[in-house]
């Protein structure tokens, strides 16, 4: 063979390897280990045959994709029949308020029912022609995101009325470790249903495996569940969301600081809503810093709390995502470090106790005001921990 001819060869293999690999690599993540990870929702053979022919519901909002196209336009293009679409906080665009009212809908003349505010369990009636149900969502892997109290109401409900229920398992980016004060009795909400730490390091599926097999749903009934599994997911590995899963989650390290950042949604301070910044940031109008942001209406908070006033505070944004990733923990020096801060401390905490709801008892605000240091704080929680990781143990589906 000539040079030329070599060259055009070596040429024409260059570029059949560069195709294959766009190909093989669209619409997933890589791991660090470079094995080519597969969501549940990706895990297409594992349950398309399960649901041809049927009649589906679909519990999913915007996270719920197949590389950058909706689940739910996946399975009309595959032919395949779906009844009813179901959403959690935030709605099936992901763009409302936390806490915002959400008015049913409709997608490609399907109809979408919201599962938050006064109708956070699907009605009987809302199921009548439904003959099995999908779950697929981003979790964060945190007691108090929404979405596996929506899971532990869809379960439920599924069991009640005998239809199956498949969850497409995702990967969590709090999966790996367990941290946190455990929920405790007469604290249940709809952001904390179980008596589990805020970090309780399982991915959805492990997690609603485990609300079922424990008896946690009403009066012990049990829901006929399948998983899906993600394919090459390794916990200890950190996994970018392809999608924020929530308006005011915007980035990788707003959701590694979410579990320590969140406590401040029960106080009278920022974290940042209504800035560029949720969940990065912290201030407050009367602290005193060089560093200040000023809170106003955006997408996701459409009256953030302390709106159009001057906080003065702190900017976590120059942290390190994988840093935090690496420490398995939960960090209570950021809320300690303000409450020390704030001169006003009987003001610190709103007045609602929606603190204790966060933390899943009075416990930790109370220590907080006793002024027992952070290591001491941690002790305390020791115990409750073991025994949680016991239980977690015998779920866990992933390396």
């Amino acid at each position: 063979m000539t040079i030329k001819g070599i060259l055009l060869l070596y040429c024409f293999i260059q570029l059949n390897v560069t195709c294959l690999s766009n190909k093989e690599t669209q619409g997933i993540r890589v791991n660090e280990s470079k094995s080519i990870l597969k969501t549940g929702a990706e895990n297409t053979t594992a349950y398309f045959s399960l649901i041809k022919g049927k009649r589906v519901g679909c519990v999913v909002n915007h996270t719920s994709v197949i590389g950058k196209r909706h689940l739910i336009d996946s399975l009309l293009s595959s032919g395949i029949k779906i009844q009813n679409i179901y959403t959690p906080e935030h709605g099936l665009k992901g763009t409302a308020d936390a806490g915002e009212h959400i008015s049913d809908d409709r997608y490609k003349n399907i109809p979408v029912l919201s599962l938050y505010g006064d109708n956070k369990k699907p009605k009987p009636e809302q199921l009548e022609e439904i003959e099995i149900m999908i779950f697929d969502m981003q979790d964060v892997g945190i007691r108090f995101f929404t979405y596996i109290s929506t899971l532990h109401y869809v379960m439920e409900a599924c069991a009640e009325n005998k239809i199956q229920l498949i969850i497409l398992d995702r990967p969590n980016p709090h999966a790996h470790y367990v941290d946190g004060p455990l929920l405790k009795s007469g604290f249940e909400s709809f952001i904390g249903m179980h008596q589990v730490p805020v970090c309780y390091g399982m991915t959805i599926g492990e997690y609603g495996t485990m609300t079922n097999q424990e008896g946690w749903l009403k009066d012990g009934i049990k829901c006929d569940l399948k998983i899906i599994p993600c394919l090459n997911y390794k916990r200890n590995e950190l996994y970018e969301l392809p999608v924020k899963p929530s308006p005011n989650l915007p980035n990788k390290l707003a959701v590694q600081l979410y579990p320590s950042i969140c406590l401040f949604e029960g106080t009278v301070l920022s974290l940042g809503r209504g800035t560029d910044k949720q969940f990065q940031v912290v201030g407050h109008p009367s602290l005193k810093s060089d560093f200040s942001f000023t809170p106003l209406p955006n997408e996701g908070a459409k009256d953030p709390v302390l709106n159009g006033q001057k906080c003065f505070g702190k900017d976590y944004s120059n942290l390190i995502a994988q840093e935090i990733f690496e420490s398995k923990r939960l960090d209570l020096s950021f809320i300690i470090e303000f409450y020390n801060k704030f001169d006003n401390k009987e003001a610190f905490f709103l007045k609602n106790k929606f603190f204790d709801k966060l933390a899943g008892s009075d416990e930790l605000r109370n220590q907080i005001v006793k002024g027992i240091n952070e290591e001491e704080i941690r002790k305390s929680w020791k115990e409750d921990l073991e025994e949680f990781k016991k239980t977690r143990s015998k779920y866990l589906l992933y390396e």
